[in-house]
């Protein structure tokens, strides 16, 4: 419970943020509550870029990093494309956050997690260090054949969520060298999922390595 001061009792999210400590100090009676800022990684990408199967091959191999999906909190009530989906992220980063204090930062996997836009301005977001963003892409044709292969109940053979799915893929690679922060890209078109796995192991345990 990161947003109840410990002295006071009151709930706030937006508290201050000093980096000395680091402390998140309570705006009603100034405790400054010591805490864990570590980054978070973010693996995201269309659907049919392999997010998930990817994520059940890394689980039991990874033991830095607390790995979770998304897709396990999502309601209809989250369904806010008016406000970006604004209180689905928040309660991500602040499941993240509280999850994080254990001493290990979290790896979380999802598509619209990885679109700076929906995850920075989030009040949640003050709590961590450095956000790592990574894309998983891949060429048209081959998100195409691996929509179209999905079971019939997922409802991916949709021509409009095909569109869509390929705009998204597009999206990634056209805004990779975009202002910070960055978006890594891993292309999945020819690689095994073991590959992919191993990629991204290298790719987070590196940047882990480098923030510490």
């Amino acid at each position: 419970m990161m947003n109840v001061c410990l002295k006071c009792g009151s709930y706030h999210v937006d508290k201050i943020i000093a980096p000395s400590g680091p402390y998140a100090i309570c705006p009603e009676c100034g405790y400054k509550h010591p805490f864990l800022q570590l980054p978070l990684f973010v693996i995201s990408g269309a659907s049919g870029t392999g997010k998930t199967a990817i994520l059940h091959q890394l689980l039991g191999r990874v033991s830095e990093f607390v790995l979770l999906e998304s897709d396990i909190l999502w309601r209809p009530e989250f369904n806010t494309p008016e406000n970006r989906y604004r209180e689905f992220f928040e309660t991500w980063l602040r499941m993240c956050k509280n999850i994080s204090q254990s001493g290990r930062p979290v790896m979380i996997f999802g598509a619209g997690l990885g679109v700076p836009e929906n995850i920075e301005p989030c009040i949640e977001r003050r709590y961590f260090g450095k956000l790592h963003y990574l894309a998983l892409v891949c060429e048209e044709d081959e998100l195409r054949k691996r929509l179209l292969k999905r079971p019939e109940w997922r409802n991916c053979n949709d021509e409009g969520f095909i569109k869509a799915q390929i705009d998204f893929n597009r999206w990634f690679k056209e805004n990779r060298n975009g202002e910070d922060p960055r978006i890594e890209l891993l292309d999945t078109t020819h690689a095994a999922v073991e590959e992919t796995a191993k990629d991204i192991i290298t790719w987070s345990k590196s940047l882990y390595t480098s923030n510490k």
